[in-house]
């Protein structure tokens, strides 16, 4: 689950782990109050989850209260659209309004989990307030990596070290370190799947700060965290993935795509991916059912793919274990006719009642093609395509 940034700095506050001062505005006239309150000189930063804000005009530094409150106005109310949203963008409801700093050099910290090891992996750079992707491209020796101990956590001496080589100044050497070691804190005590800081500054007199701020917690580990639940902000999401949140599907919009796809298992769910874009389109969507999904679901989950108006083709790969073949194929028959869809199926079904699906779906009168198997779905897939492809 992502937050926004202003509760990510509440929870770093809690930590102890030092940021500007800042509040957040749901209104022009909030962001002209607040500006006047810390200072004057402040940085509107529009609240979304997305980065690449700054890029798009969503973090601008202003030299007034009044300059804060038209650019809070230039904001609030419409979609951003960054490198890492949709065309649609997401809706700006709130502004943070940050102090400004004296900043005299920008640095990169993360805390991940790395799944190879089992365990929560740090990675630093003195690469600040660039796209850790592109350092990682262009200049991968200026990343530093301390994973910590499951049991022991981040032990002091490797705080230390990290804080060492980010070459931060003598003085802050000792700060820096307290910091590192809180914010990982921040991210087993939450269950955090990612907790990152870019950039981490170095101010004049050598204090260090947490400038910016993101986190991502785990949705499998929310029950632990009620509190944290509450941070869920549902206008940042899509409105087929919030339906699929209150139906508890596994569910991702992905852009571009045009096959949809129906799945159970999200290791078959990254396959079935595969093999549409082998077959020679993007999927639209992940989409995992579940390994225990009832009629009523099935038929949500239909609905769901359905909704999405990039669909021109439905992808169904079941291999049915706890799922039964012929449950699911009730469900997609109903919602079909529900909805009336049109849009040509390709279904492959294996396991538990397969016969009895496959001849629900044969006799429902629906534009479905069986394939044995995922490796004969793709075949059928392919072929479906050069002929939806002929008729447009």
């Amino acid at each position: 689950m992502n937050i926004h940034e202003y509760q990510a700095k509440a929870i770093l506050d809690k930590f102890g782990v030092p940021t500007p001062k800042a509040e957040v505005a749901s209104t022009p006239a909030e962001a002209k109050e607040i500006a006047s309150r810390i200072g004057g000189r402040v940085v509107v930063k529009a609240q979304v989850h997305a980065g690449g804000r700054g890029k798009v005009g969503g973090v601008k530094l202003v030299n007034s209260p009044e300059e804060a409150e038209q650019v809070a106005a230039s904001l609030l109310g419409t979609r951003l659209v960054t490198n890492q949203t949709g065309a649609n963008g997401v809706p700006v409801d709130k502004v943070m309004i940050a102090e400004t700093l004296d900043i005299k050099d920008e640095l990169y910290i993360s805390i991940v989990i790395d799944g190879d090891i089992g365990a929560p992996l740090v990675m630093a750079s003195t690469e600040g307030g660039m796209d850790i992707e592109e350092v990682a491209e262009s200049t991968p020796e200026k990343i530093f990596r301390v994973a910590g101990d499951p049991l022991i956590g981040l032990t002091t001496y490797h705080a230390r070290d990290i804080a060492l080589a980010l070459g931060v100044p003598a003085k802050a050497v000792r700060a820096t370190t307290k910091l590192i070691t809180d914010l990982y804190n921040v991210f087993v005590e939450n269950d955090c799947s990612l907790v990152e800081i870019n950039p981490l500054v170095v101010t004049e007199d050598d204090q260090v700060i947490a400038l910016d701020a993101k986190i991502n917690l785990e949705d499998d580990a929310l029950f632990r965290h009620p509190e944290l639940a509450k941070l869920r902000d549902p206008n940042q999401q899509d409105p087929l993935e919030q339906r699929s949140d209150k139906a508890e599907l596994a569910y991702v919009k992905l852009e571009g795509g045009r096959v949809g796809c129906m799945v159970n298992g999200a290791g078959l769910a990254m396959a079935t991916m595969d093999i549409t874009k082998a077959a020679g389109a993007d999927p639209a969507n992940f989409l995992d059912i579940g390994g225990s999904a009832d009629q009523a679901r099935i038929e949500e989950a239909f609905k769901i793919i359905i909704g999405d108006d990039d669909v021109e083709m439905i992808l169904v790969n079941l291999f049915a274990g706890i799922a039964r073949s012929d449950i699911v194929a009730q469900g997609i028959v109903a919602a079909a006719k529900e909805t009336n869809a049109s849009v040509p199926m390709v279904v492959a079904m294996r396991g538990t009642n397969a016969k009895e699906g496959i001849k629900i779906l044969a006799d429902s009168g629906l534009n479905i093609t069986g394939a044995p198997d995922l490796a004969g779905a793709a075949e059928v897939l392919k072929a479906k395509l050069l002929e939806l492809g002929s008729s447009h």
